[in-house]
C-alpha cells in the first residue's frame, strides 16, 4: 500500500522528505511484525539482536562495548539488555577479576537453544518481503547502503 494511503498524508515537502517518512514508517512496520513473531518467546528485538551477536562470537565471550558497537539500535542500553537476558538464563555475565570495569558476556546453552528454535521464524520474517523480487531487494539494499 502507498505511504500516502497508510498515513493519510497527500503532500510531502519533496521526495527526500517522503523517503525519510517512508523509511521511518517501514521500520516501525517491520518492528511491529517482528514483535508479533517474538511474542511467544518473551523476547524483544534488541534482546534478540544481543543473542545473535553472542552466538556469532560463541564460544568466545563479548564485552559490553563490543555488543554496543555491533548492535543495530545504537541507542539501546546494552548493559540493561544483558542483565535482562541474564535473569532469563540466556546469557552468562562475568566481571573480570583483573579489571572490574570489564564485563564478559557469553551466550548460555539455554540461549543457544532459544535462538535455534527462533531460527524457524526466518521464513515467516522473509515473507514480509515477498512482494519484492530478489533483484529488487538487492537494488534496495544497494540504495540504502549508498544513502548511508
Amino acid at each position: 500500500m502507498r505511504l500516502e494511503d497508510e498515513i493519510k498524508q497527500l503532500k510531502f515537502r519533496n521526495e527526500y522528505h517522503k523517503l525519510a517518512v517512508n523509511i521511518l514508517y517501514t521500520n516501525s512496520w517491520l518492528l511491529k511484525n517482528q514483535t508479533k513473531l517474538f511474542f511467544k518467546y518473551n523476547i524483544t528485538w534488541n534482546q534478540y539482536n544481543i543473542l545473535r551477536i553472542l552466538r556469532g562470537q560463541y564460544p568466545l565471550p563479548a564485552t559490553i562495548n563490543l555488543l554496543k558497537e555491533r548492535m543495530l539500535d545504537k541507542m539501546s542500553d546494552a548493559s540493561r539488555l544483558v542483565e535482562r537476558l541474564r535473569v532469563k538464563g540466556l546469557v552468562i555475565r562475568d566481571i573480570s577479576s583483573e579489571d572490574r570495569r570489564r564485563v564478559d558476556v557469553i551466550i548460555s546453552e539455554k540461549g543457544l537453544k532459544l535462538l535455534s528454535e527462533m531460527d524457524k521464524l526466518n521464513e515467516k520474517f522473509d515473507s514480509l518481503f515477498e512482494k519484492l523480487s530478489s533483484p529488487e531487494a538487492k537494488k534496495l539494499n544497494e540504495l540504502l547502503d549508498k544513502m548511508r
